[in-house]
């Protein structure tokens, strides 16, 4: 409601506030059949808190009028149009695009975005509380002071306030742990991790296994068992590397067919470390499990 936009503006820290509408609605397709949206409404001003930063002046003059909206050029086989100009319906409101953004691809309903207008005028839950909104969002003069401002908003029991990177870590963490999509991948990324232990121990192993005559020279030699085991752990160590090597060229190649296909993938470099720690990890660990055939390493083998 307006009282909760006045009392977070009246923060000494707040520099501007602004409302920000999100909400799901049917899209009808002019060719037949329906699909389910996110639309979001926000100010289109160029100090506007909400608008996406890939507007261009066009579009933002544009999406002014009632009924403007702009979808992602990846989306318009779901939506059933063919581009600008192309018209729908939501909730039995007429829509029609006025331009195309790039990599905003959905897992779920496709983006369309509008003015606050627009949004009040087809989301049902804005026409019954035309004061209402779903988010609202704040500027603080020094950001250093959001987090102190947030400490402040806490203690209002009717509304949950959060910094922007604690917004962004809170949608992430619930995609990843309360959604299908996030599951499953977490899953499939367990279970790769598990397949390629196994694989990895079991090459070791079959490898160290054959090469038992050699090793049992070099235990007739003085070689020490730890010695050998360091053989075996470099030898874990190079494939690791080797498997590093060969999986950079193929994540930036499937990165750029799947952003060329709409969908937008980051890959900072924190992510790139983490891989390749966890690599590395999971192919020492499999050099460890593969040490256990030099417990039998024994020069007698030799005699055989």
């Amino acid at each position: 409601p307006n009282e909760w936009e006045a009392r977070v503006a009246s923060q000494p820290e707040v520099e501007r506030t602004e409302t920000y509408l999100f909400g799901f609605g049917y899209w009808h397709k002019p060719t037949g059949g329906s699909e389910v949206c996110i639309v979001v409404g926000s100010h289109l001003g160029e100090q506007a808190l909400g608008a996406l930063a890939d507007l261009t002046p066009d579009m933002r003059a544009r999406l002014t009028e009632p009924g403007a909206v702009v979808v992602d050029a990846a989306e318009l086989d779901r939506l059933g149009i063919h581009g600008v100009g192309d018209t729908a319906e939501v909730f039995g409101h007429r829509v029609f695009v006025v331009g195309l953004l790039h990599g905003f691809k959905s897992v779920g309903g496709p983006y369309v975005f509008c003015s606050l207008r627009t949004a009040r005028m087809i989301l049902p839950l804005f026409q019954e509380k035309p004061h209402d909104t779903m988010y609202l969002l704040a500027r603080c003069r020094n950001p250093a002071a959001a987090p102190e401002l947030i400490e402040r908003l806490r203690q209002y029991t009717d509304l949950s306030a959060f910094t922007r990177s604690e917004f962004s870590r809170r949608t992430q963490w619930y995609w990843l742990t309360q959604t299908n999509a996030g599951i499953g991948m977490g899953c499939t990324a367990a279970l790769a991790l598990l397949v390629g232990l196994v694989v990895t121990s079991q090459t070791l192993y079959a490898a160290t296994a054959a090469s038992m005559r050699e090793y049992a020279v070099l235990r007739a030699l003085g070689i020490s068992r730890w010695r050998m085991g360091t053989m075996v752990l470099a030898q874990s160590f190079w494939v690791g590397l080797f498997g590093i090597a060969v999986a950079m060229p193929v994540i930036f190649a499937l990165g750029s067919a799947a952003n060329f296909a709409g969908a937008r993938v980051l890959l900072p470099l924190w992510l790139f470390a983490g891989g390749n720690v966890l690599t590395m990890v999971m192919a020492l660990a499999s050099g460890l499990a593969a040490l256990r055939s030099l417990r039998l390493v024994e020069p007698i083998m030799l005699l055989r």
